[in-house]
C-alpha cells in the first residue's frame, strides 16, 4: 500500500521551499532500504507536485510518545539497531539526513521503524563537509553550532550519530539531555552541551548507558561513525543483524491497528484549513482552464518554470534506461516549448499540463 503526498506549486514557491523539495525527491530517487520511507512514484499536474511513497499506518515515535508510550529497553534496542542499519545505508550513499528525531521515525503495521523526511538531507562529496545550519536544534550535534558560531570547519555523518543518541535518552527517559529549544542561539546550545550534566536512570542497564554516552561524544572524531563501530559495542554483542535487516526480530511494541495513530484533531485542522483540496482537483481545474487565468509575477513564473521543468518524474518499477531517456526527452520538449510560448509571435504561455492559454 501507499500514501501520496502532494504539495502545491504557488505555495512552495510562496514558502521558498522549492529547493527543499526538489532536494528531497533527488535524494529519496536513489534509495530504497527497509528501514526508510522509499519513494515509488512522483508526477506533476498544473497545480501540485506529488510524491507516493510507502504507506506506514503505526505513527511516528513522537505520536506514541505524547501518549504516554513507555518504550522498554529491549524495545529501544530493536528500534536502535534498526535505525544503525539504515544510517550506515546512507552514509554509504554520502548522505547525512540532518533531522534524526522521534517525529521522523515512522511504525510500519509490525512495529519496525523507517526514517522519513529528507527535505533538509544533504549530499557529500568524497571529504567534503557540510556548513549550513539545519535540522532541528535539541537534536543536532554540537560542531553544527560550532559551524554557525565559529565559522568551524563543517561536519559530516557523525551529526545523525548525535541525533540517534538524543532521541535513543528520550524515547527511554520521555525527554531529552540537554535543554535546548528552537529559540536557542548556536552559542547558547554549545555552552549548555559543553557544560550541562546529562543524568541517566539507574532503571538503565550500563551497557546502553555506555553506548547512549559514546553516541553522545562531543568530538564527532571519537564518536562512532560506522556499523563496525557499532557491532563491537557490547550492548549489542548479542544481535544478529542478518534478522534484524530481514525484520525476523520481533519489536516489542506493537501499534494497535485498531486506532487511528496520530492525533486526529491535527489532522481535521489540516483537512479545514487546506485551501485547495485534492478531491476538488478536477472541477477547480475545468472552471480555470474555462476562464483567462491571471498571469503570475514574472519572478514566480520564473520560479515556477524551473520547478515544472528540474522535478523529475519518478517510477521505481520500471527505472530503467528507457525511462530514464523518456525523462531526458520529456524535459528538453518542455524546455523547448516554452521557449516557443515566451516567444512574441506566440504571445501565450505554457501551463503544467503543456496546454496552451492566451496570455493577458
Amino acid at each position: 500500500m501507499y500514501a501520496m503526498k502532494y504539495m502545491n506549486k504557488q505555495k512552495c514557491i510562496e514558502r521558498d521551499e522549492v529547493r527543499n523539495v526538489l532536494r528531497e525527491l533527488q535524494v529519496m530517487q536513489r534509495l530504497q532500504h527497509p528501514f526508510l520511507i522509499n519513494l515509488w512514484f512522483s508526477f506533476q499536474d498544473e497545480e501540485d507536485l506529488f510524491m507516493v511513497v510507502d504507506l506506514l499506518l503505526g505513527g511516528d515515535l513522537r505520536f506514541h510518545l505524547q501518549q504516554n508510550v513507555h518504550f522498554k529497553e529491549e524495545t529501544v534496542k530493536l528500534y536502535m539497531c534498526e535505525l544503525v542499519l539504515a544510517l550506515c545505508y546512507l552514509q554509504r550513499e554520502h548522505i547525512i539526513h540532518r533531522d534524526i528525531k522521534p517525529d521522523n521515525i515512522l511504525l510500519d503495521e509490525h512495529g519496525h521503524v523507517h526514517i522519513a523526511d529528507f527535505n533538509v538531507a544533504t549530499v557529500l562529496k568524497d571529504s567534503e563537509k557540510a556548513t549550513s545550519m539545519a535540522g532541528t536544534k535539541p537534536y543536532m550535534a554540537p560542531e553544527v553550532f560550532e559551524s554557525q558560531a565559529d565559522s568551524g570547519p563543517g561536519y559530516s555523518y557523525g551529526v545523525d550519530w548525535w541525533s540517534l543518541g538524543i532521541t535513543v535518552y528520550e524515547l527511554l527517559q520521555g525527554s531529552r539531555p540537554y535543554e535546548i529549544r528552537s529559540s536557542t542561539t548556536a552559542a547558547e546550545a554549545i555552552n549548555t552541551i559543553h557544560g550541562q550534566h546529562v543524568s541517566f536512570s539507574s532503571a538503565w542497564s550500563d551497557g546502553i548507558v555506555a553506548l547512549i554516552r559514546r553516541l553522545l561524544t562531543k568530538d564527532p572524531e571519537n564518536r562512532p561513525a560506522r556499523l563496525s563501530d557499532i557491532q563491537k559495542d557490547p550492548f549489542l554483542a548479542d544481535v544478529n543483524w542478518d534478522a534484524v535487516l530481514e525484520k525476523s526480530v520481533p519489536p516489542g511494541f506493537v501499534p494497535n491497528k485498531g486506532r487511528l495513530n496520530c492525533d486526529p484533531t491535527f489532522e481535521l485542522e489540516e483537512m479545514i484549513l487546506e485551501s485547495k483540496p485534492l478531491h476538488k482537483k478536477k472541477k477547480r481545474l475545468a472552471k480555470s482552464r474555462n476562464k483567462h487565468s491571471k498571469p503570475l509575477p514574472t519572478h514566480m513564473q520564473t520560479s515556477l518554470d524551473t520547478l515544472i521543468e528540474d522535478f523529475i518524474v519518478f517510477n521505481r518499477e520500471n527505472a530503467s534506461l528507457v525511462d530514464l531517456l523518456m525523462i531526458v526527452r520529456l524535459s528538453v520538449r518542455m524546455k523547448q516549448q516554452r521557449l516557443v510560448s515566451e516567444s512574441p509571435a506566440a504571445n501565450k504561455r505554457q501551463d503544467g499540463r503543456h496546454n496552451m492559454v492566451t496570455r493577458r
